[in-house]
């Protein structure tokens, strides 16, 4: 048997649960050529099941949890990291034993792909408070997975079919992002995005196209120098290792040309400058990835939504699509 993609459960109090539990049942996982692992908590699963009102019975296995549901009959393999109280567990309010679960869920995943016992882990969304609150000192997912992995520089990517784009910085001022960005950054961010795309999209030479910081890439200097003075530096360095690099373009035309496949990738100077036009695209299906891990790491491209949690109503595209995503990159290994 192929070895399984790892789905963390997020924040019990999120929609997580319930978008893994409406995905699986409306079959959006049948054609996988490998099989899904919930790292989770059964009865928290049981309480999303419900929520959809769809039964389910709960059997225990020598290995795991395994729960099946009514709804054609699908069978959702769990690994019991927490024994969460699910039913005085409040929709939107986190508690210090859900900042517990959260950490152990992704530290698990984490864990079983670097031991070569799964191929990828997909991650549902998480509360950040409640982890601090567990005295758990990481911003996010990324952190966390980058210091257990032991590596110093990762990049986020966002993507779908359509287009995909790598951020140098993510989230600061839109201020700052002059004062912070040097060439060594850009080159660092080029680099392991050459690297990710052809260890896991399996492209021999992908096609990398570097934007521009100012409007019409400075119009030679007459916006701003940073596109002479730290963007083409990078760009030429990554050349010269034999990366295909172009640019710096000015963003208010690429982004046509790069959906109509004229490259692979788009390295961005900040967040907004890749997040407007991808969610255009992909605002329901888009996926989050961290690119410069050892292992295979995708993710929803959205938060706990308490709005939605526990109506049943949130939407699953975008959980589906990491799956999705995860797979193929793991198919290229």
């Amino acid at each position: 048997m192929k070895r399984p993609i790892v789905l963390t459960l997020g924040d019990p109090t999120g929609v997580g649960p319930e978008i893994i539990v409406k995905a699986l049942c409306e079959g959006a996982f049948d054609t996988l050529s490998r099989p899904l692992l919930v790292a989770g908590d059964p009865a928290v699963l049981q309480r999303a099941a419900a929520v959809l009102g769809v039964s389910c019975t709960l059997t225990v296995t020598p290995e795991r949890v395994q729960l099946r549901f009514a709804t054609g009959g699908h069978l959702l393999e769990v690994e019991p990291l927490s024994v969460l109280n699910a039913d005085r567990l409040v929709y939107g309010h986190p508690d210090v034993d859900c900042g517990h679960a959260m950490v152990r869920y992704i530290e698990w995943a984490c864990d079983q792909c670097r031991a070569g016992r799964a191929a990828a882990m997909v991650t549902a969304p998480i509360n950040k408070a409640a982890i601090h609150a567990a005295g758990y000192d990481f911003p996010g997912h990324t952190e966390l997975l980058a210091e257990r992995c032991g590596v110093d520089k990762v990049v986020m990517m966002l993507g779908g079919e359509r287009l995909k784009v790598c951020l140098v910085t993510t989230h600061m001022a839109l201020a700052e992002v002059p004062r912070v960005l040097t060439s060594a950054e850009i080159l660092e961010t080029i680099c392991i995005t050459d690297a990710a795309f052809r260890r896991f999209f399996g492209l021999a030479r992908p096609r990398i196209a570097v934007l521009a910081l100012n409007p019409h890439a400075g119009e030679q200097g007459l916006f701003g120098d940073e596109e002479t003075r730290l963007i083409l530096p990078a760009i030429v360095a990554a050349q010269q290792a034999g990366i295909t690099a172009s640019g710096p373009h000015s963003a208010d035309t690429l982004f046509h040309f790069a959906v109509r496949g004229s490259c692979d990738a788009v390295v961005c100077m900040y967040h907004d400058q890749g997040l407007i036009p991808l969610k255009l695209l992909h605002f329901d299906d888009g996926v989050n990835v961290t690119l410069g891990l050892p292992i295979i790491r995708t993710s929803v491209d959205h938060g706990t939504a308490y709005d939605l949690a526990g109506t049943g109503q949130a939407s699953c595209e975008s959980l589906v699509a990491a799956v999705r995503m995860a797979e193929q990159m793991a198919q290229n290994l």
